[in-house]
């Protein structure tokens, strides 16, 4: 039997706090800095409601920000989802540019491993000559 996923579950702000791996402030944070790709609900009481596809979104800004995405990257991201269809070329822009840095901190860290790499062989083989390995 495949699993059923319930698209029209919401969240209260602890439980996606919770599944996302996050603290409550963190998405109150990002509420305020416009990191969500439209308003977030409340209830008549003022308690945020959270879709479910929050949970994707959240995962998402996880990886941009892991990637060494800054804030402001976020933002203009979510301004251009939040605008809606029309600006795709604009958000693959972005992301390509992102794309770009992330291959340039790719090529350094290969070139710095390399320099590690090497810097460990050397002492390998020293120790093996002297028989220490």
């Amino acid at each position: 039997m495949e699993d059923v996923i319930d698209t029209t579950r919401t969240f209260s702000i602890g439980e996606l706090a919770r599944l996302a791996g996050v603290s409550v402030h963190t998405l109150r944070w990002y509420e305020a800095e416009g990191l969500f790709p439209r308003d977030v609900p409340r209830t008549s009481g003022g308690r945020r409601v959270y879709a479910h596809d929050s949970l994707a979104w959240l995962a998402l800004l996880a990886r941009l920000r892991e990637s060494g995405a800054p804030i402001a990257m976020l933002r203009e991201y979510a301004a251009l989802v939040r605008a809606g269809s029309g600006n795709e070329a604009e958000r693959l822009a972005l992301l390509r540019a992102h794309e770009r840095s992330l291959d340039a901190q790719i090529e350094t860290l290969i070139a710095c491993r390399q320099v590690v790499s090497a810097k460990a062989g050397a002492y390998q083989e020293a120790l093996l000559a002297r028989g220490l390995l």
